[in-house]
């Protein structure tokens, strides 16, 4: 028993590296043909056929192409949520927000960062795919989903609903805009101010009533002079 149960800690750890693998190159062939072709010129079967992968192999990570250029996660759904609705039990709801979306953006940094070569390279790459019309579409229901969900975890903290409290929706709707203005300011920066400290940033500003003179404004000049 002990022999088996040792063997096959490892075995695991093989399985989800290579898992892995797998995951990261199916995202780099998507990213990298869609930006290059447009979403609606490039097939699943082109994909997996790049990545030397069969499509069936493609749809056990990703249930869409569009899946692969966002990296949807649906365990990360369900942790965020979880993490707003019982996380740091007696803070204020946006004191939990700003630790889960700093903490994401470091996430995010990973994730672009394990791409490969430049990360902001490939952040440019998701922007250029972005601009096809059908790729537009899903990626504004998916954001959709995702305040939605925000909105929902943010009211069940706070014992309310949606129906009766238009603080929970408002709320999620200026965490998402948070998080994509980060994004795309931190894109057209070269990643020159990280991301995960615009975001702090930011609810920092929010939560001082957005006043002209806060640190979010002068972040790239205290990179300028240290």
């Amino acid at each position: 028993m002990t022999v088996a149960t040792t063997a096959e800690g490892p075995s695991a750890s093989l399985r989800e590296r290579k898992k892995q693998a797998t995951r990261l190159e199916l995202r780099r062939v998507a990213l990298r043909l869609i930006a290059d072709r447009g979403y609606s010129n490039v097939t699943v079967e082109e994909i997996a056929e790049a990545a030397n992968v069969s499509p069936r192999t493609f749809f056990n990570y990703f249930p869409t192409k569009e899946a692969a250029l966002f990296g949807a996660d649906p365990e990360l759904a369900a942790a965020t949520r979880d993490a707003i609705v019982h996380g740091q039990p007696g803070e204020p709801v946006v004191t939990v927000l700003r630790a889960l979306m700093t903490s994401r953006a470091t996430a995010v940094m990973g994730e672009f960062a394990e791409l490969g070569g430049d990360p902001i390279e490939w952040l440019a790459r998701m922007k250029a795919a972005r601009t096809d019309p059908h790729l537009h579409a899903a990626h504004a229901a998916q954001m959709a989903a995702i305040e939605r969900s925000l909105a929902e975890a943010i009211a069940e903290r706070l014992g309310s609903t949606l129906e009766r409290d238009p603080y929970p929706g408002l709320l999620a709707s200026i965490a998402t805009g948070v998080f994509r203005s980060s994004m795309s300011f931190w894109a057209s920066s070269g990643g020159t101010a990280p991301l995960d400290e615009l975001v702090d940033r930011a609810f920092g500003a929010l939560a001082s009533g957005l006043p002209e003179t806060s640190d979010l404004r002068y972040v790239m000049e205290r990179k300028d002079n240290p």
